[in-house]
């Protein structure tokens, strides 16, 4: 993403310093990012502040959380103009390896549309195949 301080304050947040080297974290990185390991490449802000910024991104519709069953939640920065009307039109399909534990965006997959009951309002959904990533698949001899 270019400009990273237009991107926040498009989405009704003020870009503080630490604010943007978090968004700057999350639109470098290549998978995404556990608290742990924003943590460890932001090692200028401490934890507190890294998780209100995220909490922060989350209620401006500016990150995804992932559950990928690691036992610790994964973001990533929303790439889609939709974020301002709750519609989560970038959401996609993750991949998790179980040997070594990555997380991938599938981006070009999206979560397929599910048709739920009278009443039933979808807000969010969260789609992750797991198994082996080729890397590990091919390390095994699975390739």
């Amino acid at each position: 993403m270019e400009n990273l301080t237009e991107y926040l304050q498009n989405a009704g947040v003020k870009p503080t310093a630490n604010r943007l080297m978090i968004a700057r974290a999350l639109d470098r990185a290549d998978s995404p990012l556990s608290l742990a390991e924003l943590e460890t490449r932001l090692e200028t802000i401490d934890r507190s502040n890294i998780f209100r910024a995220l909490s922060l991104f989350r209620r401006h519709h500016m990150v995804h959380i992932i559950d990928d069953g690691s036992e610790s939640v994964k973001y990533e920065l929303c790439r889609s103009d939709s974020r301002h009307d709750d519609n989560d039109s970038d959401l996609h399909l993750h991949f998790h390896c179980e040997e070594c534990h990555s997380t991938t965006c599938l981006e070009h997959i999206p979560i397929p549309s599910v048709s739920l009951p009278d009443g039933y309002i979808p807000l969010s959904a969260n789609y992750v195949v797991k198994g082996l990533c080729p890397a590990c698949a091919a390390k095994r001899g699975q390739s």
